[in-house]
């Protein structure tokens, strides 16, 4: 039997130092699907009602013209990509802020995973959570 762990994956966060933290794959993920967004493109992270659990995430490229006043604007900077920019709303903001973005390229559970510290409970297919 092994005693061997997993060493923790590095974490990206905004140029500030604040908004969601970005795993590495997921960063790589994030920025292919920008440069095939084209310029002028931002993801939008937030959340709303619904999901097996209460509320769901949502994830969206939206074009820099939608950017509300009230949104929190955090900038990524990959190592081998262009930076990007990350949109979010305040109220969405409460319930995500310090949550972990990643992403797996598995068969089955594959695609966007959120790890989010403020769920109280989540569901198996990892996209809904309460509070």
């Amino acid at each position: 039997m092994s005693t061997e762990t997993a060493a923790p994956q590095a974490t990206f966060t905004a140029r500030d130092g604040k908004g969601i933290q970005i795993t590495e794959p997921a960063m790589k993920q994030l920025a292919a699907l920008m440069q095939q967004q084209g310029e002028g493109r931002v993801l939008r992270v937030g959340v709303r009602s619904g999901g097996c659990s209460g509320m769901s995430y949502t994830m969206d490229f939206i074009s820099a013209g939608e950017i509300r006043g009230d949104d929190e604007r955090y900038t990524y900077e990959p190592a081998d990509a262009p930076s990007f920019e990350v949109v979010c709303d305040p109220k969405s903001l409460l319930y995500i802020y310090g949550m972990q973005l990643d992403f797996s390229t598995a068969l089955i559970g594959g695609g966007f995973n959120f790890t989010n510290p403020n769920a109280t409970q989540t569901c198996g297919c990892g996209s809904s959570f309460a509070v």
